[in-house]
């Protein structure tokens, strides 16, 4: 449900209070045999082969240019790997996991599992945690088992945000959680709370935020385990030597960043072209109302443009946008292998 006829309210009680989104229509898929962990990890982009029990990351599964195919989190727990993804990504994945097993012991299957996202500052108090069953929230991007099957899960937030995590339920157990948690004090809320929060946070989703030319550098997906969808010490994998090289000797050529619309005109729509004096440089991506910032979006934008640029969008409806400075990448350095080259000419120029 996109809201409960209050949205700026859930979005208040999101910040101040604590609110539960219903995400089930997100998809959740097992991977569970022996060789799980190992036999993921040579066809993912994040050193997953020997992931702790408990843990959660983000992955990717890229193509053989590097581009994005599918995101998901991951979450290692009882010796099963759950894996959940947009809802429309959720049967290709599967299909591709499953064409992908040849001889190893794993065995790829759908989940009937509801997510259920919360967020506020109250969810550490006792009568949340008493209606969880737990005694203390997880660490960020580590999970616990419920007791009546499957896990709560620690997600990272913004460092002045408040607490989120993740319950992943049996779906037919989904409405007695919602209660539990309505006892509690937890008000719903739809999904435009979260979608406000998300672009908030520059969080950015595939398919909506992505297109198919997007790489890992271009969304903020490089880091390891808990940090990040992509290891950069890892081994060989199906798109690393698009990964190596922009890290190693060049940059991606777009950037995410997030933008103020005009919030007096018509909303633009996902996917519309962004223009800087009649001329593309960019995509827009997730457009929401949010209750403190007004109109936003995440966008994106041709690498280096100034955040000072004035925009305008170019699809049916024309709103000006302007730049978040603070949401841009850190300004262009110098690539790790080319400073490495760098240093090398310089000791050969000095001897």
């Amino acid at each position: 449900m996109w809201h409960f006829g209050d949205p700026l309210g859930e979005q208040r009680a999101a910040a101040h209070e604590a609110v539960v989104i219903d995400r089930s229509h997100r998809g959740v898929l097992t991977l569970t045999g022996p060789e799980r962990q190992s036999w993921l990890h040579t066809i993912s982009s994040q050193d997953v082969a020997a992931l702790p029990d408990g843990a959660s990351t983000q992955n990717l599964s890229l193509d053989g240019q590097g581009r994005v195919e599918d995101h998901w989190i991951q979450t290692e727990l009882g010796g099963v790997t759950h894996l959940d993804t947009e809802p429309w990504r959720a049967q290709p994945l599967l299909n591709f996991l499953t064409k992908m097993v040849f001889w190893a012991d794993v065995k790829p299957a759908a989940a009937d599992f509801a997510v259920l996202s919360l967020i506020g500052p109250r969810l550490a108090d006792a009568d949340v945690l008493a209606a969880l069953g737990i005694p203390a929230l997880p660490d960020v991007m580590f999970a616990t088992p419920l007791a009546d099957g499957g896990f709560v899960r620690r997600m990272p937030s913004t460092p002045d945000g408040p607490p989120e995590i993740d319950l992943l339920v049996p779906r037919e157990a989904k409405a007695d959680w919602l209660a539990r948690l309505g006892d509690a004090g937890v008000r719903p809320a739809g999904v435009w709370a979260y979608e406000a929060h998300r672009v908030a946070a520059v969080r950015p989703r595939l398919g909506v935020d992505t297109d198919e030319r997007t790489i890992p550098h271009e969304v903020g997906w490089i880091g390891g385990p808990g940090t990040g969808a992509v290891h950069l010490d890892k081994g060989c994998y199906r798109g690393q030597e698009t990964v190596a090289r922009v890290h190693n000797l060049g940059k991606p050529p777009r950037m995410l960043a997030l933008l103020h619309l005009d919030g007096e005109a018509d909303r633009p729509a996902t996917g519309d072209p962004l223009l800087a004096g009649g001329r593309a440089v960019g995509r827009l991506g997730t457009v929401v109302d949010h209750v403190d910032e007004g109109a936003i979006a995440l966008a994106l934008l041709k690498r280096g443009l100034p955040a000072e640029t004035p925009l305008t969008t170019g699809g049916d409806v024309e709103v000006a946008a302007a730049i978040d400075a603070d949401s841009l990448p850190p300004a262009d350095g110098i690539g790790a292998g080319r400073a490495a080259i760098n240093q090398l000419q310089g000791r050969s120029r000095g001897q």
